[in-house]
């Protein structure tokens, strides 16, 4: 009988092997997801096409993630943040008009920016899925609402303070605007420049403006 011992190289091999999988950034692999489920949507975007764009095992992939439809979740979260220098004008104490300026002109920006996907994420993501991805359906169109209700409020605030004038419908002209961002980013899936997305920015300023006080 021939006895192998297993030098501390061996040894020290097979401890890596049967210890926790190697560790990797969250937000990193976070972002490499994102970027492909931005290009593919939630259906296109396969499990292969996600691990290999992360650059981790399925099984990474489902202990940090769970799921294909978490990890889409968290996606849509990371997403959000790069806009949020943008949206940040509903909040800050400038008047309506200028708000929405800088709404429109940074998601043609963003839209537009070579560095990533064309288009919107949250617009135009999960339009039209098979019926057991309804609950990403129902998540994306929740996201779309809030958006909605928090250009309505904004448009609110800008009548209390006088700045938008009092017979204007806040939710008409919100809904206006969410359909002009969403109209952005088919035109920018479709290939439209950044110029062209500032000059549908510009016409949908000129409607807002037209309810300054």
């Amino acid at each position: 009988m021939i006895i192998v011992k297993n030098t501390p190289d061996v040894e020290k091999t097979t401890a890596r092997r049967r210890g926790r999988p190697p560790a990797f950034d969250r937000e990193t692999v976070l972002s490499a997801a994102r970027e492909t489920f931005w290009a593919h949507g939630y259906e296109g975007a396969s499990i292969a096409d996600l691990t290999a764009a992360m650059g981790i095992t399925p099984q990474s992939l489902y202990a940090a993630f769970h799921s294909k439809a978490d990890l889409y979740r968290a996606a849509l979260e990371q997403y959000r943040g790069l806009g949020a220098d943008t949206f940040s004008a509903l909040g800050e104490p400038i008047d309506t008009v200028s708000a929405f300026e800088r709404i429109l002109r940074g998601s043609a920006a963003i839209f537009s920016a070579p560095e990533h996907p064309k288009g919107c994420m949250i617009s135009t993501a999960a339009l039209n899925c098979a019926s057991e991805n309804d609950v990403i359906v129902d998540h994306v169109a929740a996201m779309r609402r809030r958006s909605l209700d928090a250009f309505t409020a904004r448009i609110e605030r800008g009548i209390r303070e006088g700045d938008i004038k009092a017979g204007t419908n806040p939710r008409a002209l919100a809904r206006f605007l969410g359909a002009i961002i969403q109209g952005m980013s088919v035109q920018a899936r479709d290939g439209a420049p950044l110029e062209e997305l500032l000059d549908i920015a510009a016409h949908a300023i000129a409607e807002v403006a037209r309810h300054r006080a």
